[in-house]
């Protein structure tokens, strides 16, 4: 049986005729989606702002674009809609949407990136002569997002866990904060606006919430000051950058569905899922996430066994009461 999952990476077909998504013949180069919600670029004046690409050149917000057919377009305009709702609506309505809506909408986003990266990565080697140079280990991982992606319009399971996991938090930023970020290496996206932030990591099985599991319970219910936030981003972008498992995944059909089984993480090496954490480069990760507070590497790993933090008071609970600018 044919599969019913198209893998634009057998050839490398990312072209602009073409359905990102199904992988569909398009008839018009006007079909096409942004990358980043209209809404959302309207709201926080994106569309002309600049977005930096991997090789250095500049972008735009407006000018990242996916090909797409009109029924995927119309699937993700469903999910666009109740996102876009529930996040002018504020935090709790956020938290309400289920986990594959989330993965629906961040998913796109962070691919829609990789696709327009890949695209400039082509055109570069075509002006250069040069075949494209790209590693196997992203190829594995894009693929997978992009097969995941496709449950917008293919019936499929998950078993036993998401690969995904999406974090939604109770912030108290300031009216107007849009502040994004992704790690196309690591799969992983953070966002913070509103009243609300998220952080999500798009192919670890939800390990990396494990691995934080403690920070995560211990501000559950809270609303935190963006500082804090920030911090938790360092440590998700950190620990996404330790973990060293390439996740394996396997697709069986079936006439009514596709299952999605993840492979067990363990492997016969009994090496830990993580390496080691080493506070100096942690903290070079948050220097640069609380840049808009001026915090310098030097007084965050100050105290190399106790790095500086917002969350954590000396005693081990959580700090409130944080006197300082929302950044």
């Amino acid at each position: 049986m044919a599969s019913r999952l198209f893998n634009p990476f057998l050839d490398f077909k990312f072209d602009n005729k073409t359905c990102f998504l199904t992988g569909e013949a398009l008839q018009s180069s006007e079909e096409q989606i942004q990358v980043f919600p209209v809404w959302m670029m309207q709201a926080f004046s994106l569309e002309e702002k600049p977005f930096k690409m991997l090789d250095e050149s500049i972008s735009t917000y407006k000018a990242l674009k996916l090909p797409c057919s009109i029924h995927v377009a119309q699937a993700f305009e469903q999910v666009e809609n109740r996102v876009e709702d529930a996040m002018k609506k504020g935090c709790e309505a956020v938290k309400a949407l289920d986990t594959q809506t989330l993965f629906h909408w961040v998913g796109k986003i962070l691919y829609g990136v990789v696709f327009n990266e890949i695209q400039a990565g082509i055109r570069q080697a075509v002006m250069s002569g040069e075949d494209l140079n790209f590693s196997q280990a992203l190829v594995h991982k894009f693929r997978n997002l992009h097969f995941m992606l496709q449950s917008l319009v293919v019936s499929m399971e998950f078993e036993h866990v998401h690969p995904f996991d999406v974090q939604v938090f109770s912030v108290d930023n300031a009216p107007e904060t849009f502040l994004y970020r992704d790690e196309i290496n690591t799969l992983v996206f953070s966002l913070r606006m509103g009243d609300f932030a998220i952080v999500a990591t798009l192919q670890d099985n939800g390990t990396n919430a494990i691995y934080h599991d403690d920070v995560l319970k211990m501000v559950e219910g809270q609303t935190l000051h963006p500082i804090q936030f920030e911090e938790i981003c360092a440590r998700y972008f950190y620990s996404a950058y330790l973990f060293n498992r390439l996740p394996e995944y396997t697709y069986m059909e079936t006439s009514e569905t596709i299952f999605v089984e993840p492979m067990p993480l363990n492997d016969w090496t009994l090496k830990p899922i993580f390496d080691n954490w080493q506070t100096k480069t942690y903290g070079q990760v948050l220097e640069n996430f609380w840049k808009p507070w001026g915090y310098t590497l030097f007084e965050i790993i100050k105290d190399p066994e106790r790095p500086m933090s917002f969350i954590l008071d000396e005693q081990g609970h959580l700090k409130n009461n944080i006197n300082l600018p929302k950044g």
